[in-house]
């Protein structure tokens, strides 16, 4: 699934740790939000796979149904 900037909705292209709109010259961080409240996830990394974690009651999260929101750079 393509990223698409939060600004003018083009495709955006992944550069290291964050995202680049060519379009509006916008730099972004993506941010994985638990699906079920909306709030940040905590992202969990071992062995080469990462996993979702909602610290607002909601436990395990699976990849698929994470959501995804792409925030200014700073």
């Amino acid at each position: 699934m393509a990223a698409l900037c939060p600004v003018c909705q083009q495709v955006m292209e992944q550069v290291s740790d964050h995202f680049h709109c060519s379009h509006c010259h916008g730099y972004y961080r993506q941010e994985a939000e638990c699906p079920d409240c909306g709030k940040p996830l905590q992202v969990l990394k071992a062995c080469g796979a990462v996993d979702y974690f909602c610290q607002h009651g909601h436990g395990l999260i699976s990849k698929s149904r994470v959501h995804y929101s792409y925030l200014p750079r700073v």
